[in-house]
């Protein structure tokens, strides 16, 4: 009779036992350390974190700042319905998807490509600096990046001067995706590449000297000895992007926005600021708001099943 390779023997059972066993009896006796160090931070997160979801009732409710939570009339799924059946839902709804996709796909790779090209580079000091100089726009803040772009890209800017036109592109909604996801790969890209150049340095040398020596080329070496180094760190990443497609940031895509390239630029994050704090639709605002962060746990929660039966069970 074959015996079940799962099995734990007893000995491991035993001693893992007896470790947990240690483990409580120390905390028990050290209980005051943990309330010292473990308290604040708790107590942090339940107050800024937890205790603020109870807002999400605003959707349900027509909600009056002098009446309060408690006082208000209760509506149910009204706002939702409201957003739902508006004419306009599935323009903004595209809108939103349109910018997460599309900079997924266009945005996803670059970090990964941009550490296998500086993990190629020899010299140290070189590769310092061309690190520094793909870092340095993550440092930029939002507003000042849209400030450049809109400068760069406006009638007398240097795009138009160079190519020799007087294009007005922030008022082309065709070019507002372009313009959105590649300011944002030029942003983010050089940081958001860290962790895979950090991967990278446990990559084994051995390995990949034995490839050389077996004629693989750059290619080759990267699939058979950089790759597996940094597989998992990419599943990961990708997971976590995928499931906040929702999550466009608001400050950008508002501050490229103008009147005329409305019909691209006007996302649901816009949409929920113009709604609540513009036009102070609370209610309406946080519906729409919640609709999309429930959207957002449902991909997050289907991509790491896709991509967990993908990756023989590995997922989040």
């Amino acid at each position: 009779m074959s015996s079940n390779p799962t099995t734990v023997p007893a000995g491991e059972r035993k001693t893992k036992s007896l470790s947990i066993h240690n483990t409580l009896l120390y905390m028990r006796q050290h209980w005051q350390l943990y309330v010292v160090f473990l308290l604040p931070a708790f107590a942090l997160t339940i107050i800024f974190k937890y205790i603020p979801m109870g807002g999400i009732m605003i959707a349900f409710q027509e909600y009056n700042p002098f009446k309060g939570i408690l006082g208000s009339k209760w509506v149910g799924f009204q706002y939702f319905k409201r957003f739902l059946s508006s004419p306009d839902f599935l323009s903004y709804l595209a809108n939103t998807l349109k910018l997460s996709v599309y900079g997924l796909l266009w945005g996803f790779p670059v970090p990964i490509i941009l550490a296998f090209l500086l993990n190629r580079i020899q010299s140290k000091g070189l590769k310092k600096k061309i690190q520094l100089v793909l870092y340095l726009p993550n440092f930029i803040s939002v507003i000042v990046l849209c400030g450049i772009v809109r400068i760069f890209l406006s009638v007398t800017g240097p795009v138009n001067l160079l190519l020799g036109t007087e294009i007005n592109f922030m008022t082309m909604p065709q070019a507002f995706r372009t313009i959105y996801i590649a300011s944002g790969i030029w942003q983010g890209a050089g940081w958001a590449s860290i962790m895979y150049t950090a991967a990278l340095a446990n990559a084994s040398q051995d390995l990949k000297e034995a490839a050389v020596l077996d004629g693989a080329n750059i290619l080759q070496q990267i699939r058979a000895v950089e790759w597996p180094a940094i597989k998992d760190i990419v599943v990961i990443q990708f997971i976590l992007q995928a499931g906040n497609i929702m999550s466009i940031g608001f400050e950008k895509a508002y501050a490229l926005q103008t009147d005329l390239n409305l019909a691209a630029s006007e996302i649901i994050s816009t949409y929920v600021y113009k709604q609540g704090l513009v036009s102070g639709n609370f209610s309406f605002s946080t519906a729409v708001g919640l609709f999309n962060t429930v959207i957002n746990v449902i991909l997050l929660v289907a991509v790491n099943k896709i991509v967990a039966k993908m990756n023989d069970g590995q997922g989040l």
